[in-house]
């Protein structure tokens, strides 16, 4: 048994959990004013939307047969 099973959902989290923290960590040292730090974390919430478009672009509805 594992602890954190590593499926596309799990992945998908932990993105969102490690940016979310980012900007509160941000926030809370008052870096958020530096560019190179909003950079980063607009380039990294960037990527995680491009990748959910890819993965939902690529989605196919799988139909079961009876």
């Amino acid at each position: 048994m594992r602890f954190f099973p590593l499926n596309k959902n799990s992945i998908a989290l932990l993105i969102v959990a490690i940016i979310a923290f980012g900007f509160f960590a941000a926030g809370m040292f008052e870096v958020l004013d530096y560019f190179i730090i909003k950079a980063l974390l607009f380039i990294l919430f960037g990527g995680l939307l491009i990748v959910a478009f890819w993965h939902a672009l690529k989605n196919d509805t799988k139909k079961k047969s009876p």
